[in-house]
Order: C-alpha cells, then sequence, then structure tokens
C-alpha cells in the first residue's frame, strides 16, 4: 500500500541541516539532486524538507504544487506530508505551496530565485540533463526580494517592455533587460543566470547581458539572439505589473475549533475574532486560524485525538473549499510548541513554558527556564549581539548629551542642570554621542510631549532633520512617545528621569498650580529608573511601585507591598531630585489621614502582585518597502539575514517592542517618507492589536547601532564598502560572452575596444604584444579565457 511504501522512504531520511528535496514520480518519492534545487517541473509535486542550523534545529515541510500536477500526484504528496511530519515526531511546521503563491519562508531557501519548468518528470523529463550545453530556452524573469523565472515559448512574442528574459543556449546565457525594468532587477537577474551557470554547468558558461532600451551597443549579442528568435517585427508588448505581494496584515482574523462528528463529517465553530490571546487555544483540541482568506493554519494540540491530528492537513484545504476561497490560499499546519513565528505575531501576547514575566527585573539568555534575578550588565551586549539587540542598548549610557527644547518653533539648548525633566507641554530633541570601533556614533531622541502643540510636533521633525543633516546623516532617529521612552533613554539620565504630565520647562513661565502631585517611580539603578506623573488620585497607585506625593505643606514618599529594597532606594533618590523638603515615608496599609485627604480620599487601585508586565518573545519580521514597481509595496523576507537589505530600499524590522526603518543609500525620498507612514499604519492594523506608541527607529545603512545589527547573524559591519553594483558585475561578463563566438582567440581580443581590453588582461594592447607567449597565455588564465 501507499502507506507502507511511504514508512519505506521514510526510513531513509536523515534530519540534518540545511535543505532536502523530493518529487512525486509515479507516487514515489524520489530525491531531487542538489544542483537542481530552486528547479521546479510545472507537471508535478514537491515535498521540501528544511532543518535549520540553530541549536533548537526547527525543522519545516512543504509541499509544492506545480499549475499543471494532476490530482493523485497531489494527494500523494499530502499522505508522504503527513508521514513524514509524523517520522519526525510531530514537531514540524507543514506548509501547502502553490506555483506561483509561495510563502515568503518557502522562497528564502531559494535566495537566487525559482525557476519553473514546462512539463513534468512523468514525461520524461528530467531534473538534471546528461548534456548540459544542449538547450534552448527563455525564461520570463519577474521580482527583486523574492525571484521566479518561468520557461516562456521562445519567441520574440514572449518579451515585454517591464521584465528581464534570459535566453538560454546552454554555453551562453544573454539576458535582455525591458527598457522599464529597474536596477535592482537587473541585478537579481544576473545573480540567477550566475547561478544556473555555477550549479548546472559547472561554470562553463558564458553571461552576456543586453540593455533593451539600447539594443545597438551590443551588435553581437543581438545577432545571436535574432539568430535563435528570427528578425522582430511589430513593437513588443507593455509591462505586465506585478503581483501585489499580500500584506498578510488584515485586521479581522477568526479562530475556529474543530472536531469530528460521528458521520465523518467536519464541525468547525467559531471561538474569537482578533486580537487573539494564549489562552484560547486548548490542548486537548485542534483549531483553525483565519487570516481573512490570505492564509489557513492549524494548530494541532498535545492532547488532540490521532485522527484529528493526522487529518489536519485535509481538513485545513477542506476549510478553504467549503469558505470558497481560491485554491491557491496558503496554508501552515503546526503542532501545540512547535509554533511558526508568524501564528506567534498574530496573538497579543505570547508565553512561552518556561518563561518568567517581567520587564526591567529580569532578562534571559536563551529559553532558560530559571531566570536569576540579576543587575543587567551591559558588557554582555558585545559579546551577545542579540542581547543587545533584545534589550535595546546600544552602550553602557557613558555618552555625551545635548538637550534642545522647542521654543518659538526654533532649538533652545536645555541648561545640563535640568537634564531629565520632560514636560508634557514641550518638545524636545537628545542627541546622544558615543564611540564605538574608534568612530563616533549618534543617536538622536525625538521626545514629543503629549500637551505640545501641532506646530511644535512638526517644528521637533523639522529640527530633527536639520540636526540630522548638520552629521551628514549619520544620527539613528528614534522618536520617543511620552511615557514610552526606550531602555536607553532611561540609561542615559542615570536616574534622573521625571515626566511631568503637563506644563512647560521654559525660564521664566509659570505653570498653573496643580495642588497635589504624583509621581510612580519604577526602576532598580540608576540605568533603569523614571518617574511619571499620574492623576493626584488614590486609583493611581499600584501595590507593586513606589510613588511620591508632592503637596503644598508635605512630600510622601508611598512604598507599596510588593516593591524592593533597591526599588525604594531609587525612589528616595528621585524625591531628592524633585524636593529639597523632608520626606515622610508612609507603609502601603500605614497611610496618614493627611496622605488620603491630598488624594481626595481612599479609593480601590491595583493591589496584584504581579511582576510588571509580560515581554512576548516574538520572533522578527522583516519587510522591503519599495515603490520600485510603480506602487508603493510591502512585501516579507523571511529567514533574513544582511544579504536582504537592498541599497535601493527601505526596510521595516518589526522586533516587536521596537519598528526599525532600514533606509538605503540609494532609497529615493518617496520610499523614505511614505514607509515611516507605513509603519504607523502597520502598527495600527496589526491583528495583535499592537501598542500604536511602540517606537519608531530610523537607521541609516553603514550607521546601524547594535540594537539593529543584534538581530541578525553574524553582521559584517565592512560589507558595504565592498560588494559589485549592477554595472560593475555587467561590464565584467559582457566582454567574455561574445568569445565563444569567435573561432579564435585573437579575433576576439580585435574585437574588444582599448578600454575592454585594458580591463580584462590588465595592459594595453600594445604592451600584451610585446610580451613573451608564455606570460601572454598566464594573462589569458587570469582572465578566465582558457
Amino acid at each position: 500500500s501507499r502507506m507502507t511504501e511511504a514508512q519505506d522512504v521514510l526510513k531513509n531520511i536523515q534530519r540534518k541541516p540545511g535543505l532536502q528535496i523530493w518529487t512525486i514520480s509515479k507516487m514515489k518519492m524520489v530525491p531531487v539532486p542538489e544542483q537542481a534545487h530552486g528547479n521546479f517541473f510545472e507537471g508535478d509535486c514537491y515535498i521540501i524538507l528544511n532543518v535549520s542550523n540553530s541549536t533548537s534545529q526547527s525543522t519545516d515541510i512543504h509541499y509544492w504544487i506545480g499549475n499543471t500536477s494532476s490530482q493523485d500526484e497531489q494527494g500523494a504528496a499530502a499522505i508522504y506530508v503527513t508521514q513524514l511530519d509524523k517520522y519526525l515526531g510531530g514537531s514540524p511546521v507543514q506548509y501547502r505551496e502553490v506555483q506561483g503563491c509561495e510563502s515568503a519562508k518557502f522562497k528564502s531557501y531559494f535566495k537566487n530565485g525559482l525557476i519553473y519548468k514546462k512539463g513534468g518528470a512523468g514525461s520524461g523529463f528530467t531534473h538534471v540533463e546528461t548534456n548540459t550545453f544542449n538547450i534552448q530556452r527563455l525564461l520570463h524573469v519577474k521580482g527583486t526580494k523574492h525571484v521566479t523565472a518561468r520557461e516562456v515559448e521562445v519567441s520574440w512574442s514572449s518579451f515585454n517592455l517591464g521584465d528581464i528574459f534570459l535566453l538560454d543556449l546552454g554555453k551562453a546565457i544573454i539576458q535582455w533587460n525591458g527598457p522599464q525594468s529597474n536596477r535592482q532587477e537587473k541585478l537579481k537577474a544576473v545573480l540567477l543566470a550566475q547561478d544556473i551557470r555555477d550549479r548546472e554547468r559547472g561554470g562553463r558558461a558564458q553571461i552576456g547581458v543586453i540593455e533593451g532600451g539600447q539594443e545597438e551597443a551590443s551588435p553581437e549579442l543581438m545577432k545571436l539572439m535574432i539568430s535563435v528568435l528570427g528578425q522582430r517585427t511589430g513593437h513588443l508588448k507593455e509591462s505586465i505589473p506585478d503581483d501585489k505581494p499580500d500584506q498578510n496584515q488584515t485586521s479581522i482574523i477568526k479562530l475556529y475549533q474543530y472536531e469530528h462528528c460521528n458521520l465523518g463529517q467536519l464541525l468547525v465553530q467559531e471561538v474569537a475574532t482578533s486580537p487573539l490571546t494564549q489562552d484560547l487555544l486548548s490542548s486537548s483540541d485542534c483549531y483553525i486560524l483565519d487570516q481573512g482568506g490570505s492564509s489557513v493554519m492549524v494548530w494541532k494540540g498535545k492532547a488532540a485525538s490521532d485522527e484529528e491530528r493526522s487529518s489536519a492537513l485535509s481538513r485545513a484545504v477542506g476549510f478553504i473549499k467549503a469558505k470558497n476561497y481560491p485554491s491557491n490560499t496558503k496554508v501552515e499546519v503546526m503542532s501545540e510548541g512547535g509554533e511558526s513565528a508568524m501564528f506567534k505575531h498574530l496573538f497579543k501576547s505570547w508565553k512561552e513554558k518556561g518563561q518568567t514575566q517581567g520587564l526591567g527585573r529580569t532578562h534571559s539568555v536563551g529559553k532558560i527556564a530559571k531566570v536569576d534575578q540579576v543587575k543587567f550588565d551591559v558588557m554582555e551586549l558585545h559579546a551577545q549581539p542579540k542581547l543587545a539587540a533584545q534589550e535595546r542598548m546600544v552602550d553602557d549610557a557613558s555618552g555625551h548629551i545635548q538637550v534642545w527644547r522647542i521654543e518659538n518653533l526654533e532649538l533652545k539648548e536645555v541648561n545640563p542642570s535640568t537634564f531629565g525633566q520632560f514636560y508634557g507641554g514641550d518638545c524636545y530633541l537628545v542627541l546622544y554621542t558615543y564611540n564605538r570601533a574608534n568612530k563616533q556614533q549618534y543617536i538622536l531622541y525625538m521626545w514629543q510631549g503629549r500637551h505640545a502643540t501641532q506646530d511644535e510636533v512638526t517644528a521637533c521633525a523639522y529640527q530633527a532633520v536639520n540636526l540630522d543633516n548638520k552629521y551628514n546623516g549619520a544620527p539613528t532617529q528614534v522618536r520617543v512617545v511620552m511615557g514610552k521612552e526606550p531602555r536607553h533613554f532611561l540609561a542615559i539620565f542615570k536616574g534622573r528621569l521625571i515626566i511631568f504630565e503637563g506644563g512647560t520647562g521654559r525660564p521664566g513661565v509659570v505653570n498653573p498650580d496643580p495642588g497635589a502631585r504624583l509621581f510612580q517611580v519604577r526602576g532598580t539603578h540608576e540605568m533603569n529608573t523614571k518617574a511619571t506623573e499620574v492623576p493626584g488620585r488614590a486609583s493611581s497607585l499600584n501595590t507593586n511601585d513606589v510613588f511620591l506625593l508632592k503637596t503644598h505643606q508635605n512630600v510622601f514618599l508611598w512604598y507599596g507591598k510588593g516593591c524592593s529594597g533597591d526599588e525604594r532606594e531609587m525612589g528616595k533618590a528621585v524625591a531628592d531630585l524633585l524636593s529639597e523638603q523632608d520626606k515622610q515615608i508612609v507603609m502601603e496599609g500605614q497611610e496618614p489621614a493627611a496622605f488620603w485627604v491630598a488624594l481626595g480620599g481612599k479609593a480601590p487601585y491595583a493591589t496584584d502582585k504581579r511582576l510588571e508586565k509580560e515581554v512576548a518573545p516574538h520572533e522578527p519580521r522583516l519587510f522591503e518597502c519599495s515603490n520600485q514597481t510603480g506602487r508603493f509595496l510591502m512585501t516579507e523576507v523571511a529567514d533574513f539575514t544582511q544579504d536582504d537589505l537592498d541599497e535601493d530600499d527601505v526596510m521595516l524590522l518589526d522586533t516587536w517592542e521596537e519598528i526599525f526603518l532600514w533606509i538605503g543609500n540609494s532609497a529615493n525620498q518617496y520610499e523614505t517618507q511614505e514607509s515611516y507612514n507605513s509603519a504607523v499604519e502597520y502598527l495600527k492594523t496589526h491583528p495583535a492589536g499592537r501598542d500604536p506608541g511602540t517606537p519608531i527607529t530610523t537607521v541609516k545603512q553603514g550607521h546601524e547601532p547594535p540594537t539593529f545589527t543584534g538581530w541578525f547573524n553574524a553582521w559584517d559591519a565592512h560589507k558595504w564598502s565592498g560588494g559589485l553594483s549592477y554595472e560593475e558585475m555587467k561590464s565584467k561578463l559582457g566582454c567574455y560572452l561574445v568569445l565563444i563566438f569567435f573561432p579564435t582567440l585573437s579575433l576576439f581580443q580585435e574585437y574588444l575596444t582599448d578600454a575592454e581590453f585594458e580591463n580584462l588582461f590588465g595592459c594595453t594592447r600594445n604592451n600584451f604584444q610585446r610580451l613573451p607567449k608564455w606570460r601572454q597565455n598566464d594573462l589569458k588564465k587570469k582572465a578566465g579565457l582558457f
């Protein structure tokens, strides 16, 4: 039976890091050789197993459905996937992929692009040709971040003005760039052509590039194209708009519970709509999470019945049919404890097993059940970049601070004696300067008071641009929302940070008398302490914190039962900054009558013994923000690396606690402006009901702080100085290709211009002729002509 065959195949599968691919041929799983990875026959189905290199060795299984594959093959692939999942212990996440609509994660395995080939293995086609040079095909290339190339009819009628086409002739690959294609698309197509050359032709094929708008500049290459495609008659087709990548940001998300009834039918019951919380998921059940029809996810509880767990994939496909969703809707299936990052991102909070709660009290490295209550050591940041990023600390906060307040829409320097005092009626710019690798780095914080006028907020943004220009665009810009100051912002003020609800810090201005003022003090040492003014009512108190109540007659220091000795010490220090008067210590439960009178009488307040706020361990996500296709789009990049940061674009990195906008050196003004608006919109429409006050930090290429680079594995600080541009790559390739159409080397050398000759051989034509034969051969070898 098919099940037995599946078990025989599975016995030979090893769980080793990397990619393993099988195609379904005659209902059997047949391994695809590594040099053919990334090539997919449209008439076949494939199974892809990916095991990550990380210590957790997380595992993903995808099954890919070609557009012309048979129902039988699709059914066989689904059975094999379910068996493979079972064989690997039920922990992998399973994905259903449909040709042309693959998930970002799937595409991330094939960084140079996917190639869709006509036909299928069943019709006598093979993945690796025996004579790889006996080829004639035309590939239609689309995309910048996720590249796909589809085999199309070898004819001028397949071309259009906006895309890129590779004419693959085995020994030669000619890249024809549509006049309306952009630089990034051209570069990606060159990389794909090189990948075909290196992986499928053993490096023995030449590549040439024709600019479609300047064909007369490449007469030899055009001659060759015409010899294959014939003379072109009539005009080429207009460009085809790129598919809009799904934003996966559908605000309406529904969670359904499903179970079997006796008749073998599926019972689906709606449980909740977004924002979802983790406690909705019960281990004894299975659930379907519907992302507005853009994708469907199935979650299998650990204690659910075997039947419910094993039929999860088929249930998801059945659900899509019942809902009349398109057949290419994405499907993910996962088990409790092995949830995908995307799944967790749809929940307002997500707590891993063994995770302790607490923000600023503890930090954990990796997933350790026991967390020591330790003072945060900034030296660890340099040893562990990811920790620097998670804690959002760029250094030990010992750098230099300058503070300006917006007054009459201009910058007015603030007296250092009042550093750390921020008034809700004002806007401030704080420039922090520090050294890293003997180079000055800058962070520009924009603090906007809740009660500042719109003119002041606008002036604050305008003055930030002026300051940024003064330092040649080097500062990292951080928008700080009042009351949500990031960790590093607290640290640079060394325990002196006091946030006043209203009023202004301008000298000579008398603020209205608010009567009694109440301040909540949070923090255990000078690196994480701030005092925030709260409404002067009893309901503002919290048993976990220290509060300072200042009246005309008295200053009370109130200690909640849940606060520690360190917090009391920091409370005293802040109280001394706010008032030189003697402080009256008040213990919770032993308050004098005057204390309650000042607060307008007793009232219920927060008394639960919680450890502050739970931090959700959400995986970071990277998006490309680009208008290169003519309209502004955000495209997600899965399993991202530093290489995914495109110089031509703006990238959005969402670390949950913070949003980064990375500005590439060649990004255009429209993208930069639009990405900021999109970041705000992204937070507003996020299905998990995100905090709209989440900090948005702007980072320039080449000036990335460790809070950004720490999210990338093995960040290379020197990367941007190296690497070939598209133009450099093209000129390097250009003069090689024609070589194979010249019967002798000497004829080829004559074809080259003087500049091309010198570029290729490293000396002038005349000097080359004077060299002995052996030396000429040496130079030819170096140039790759032997």
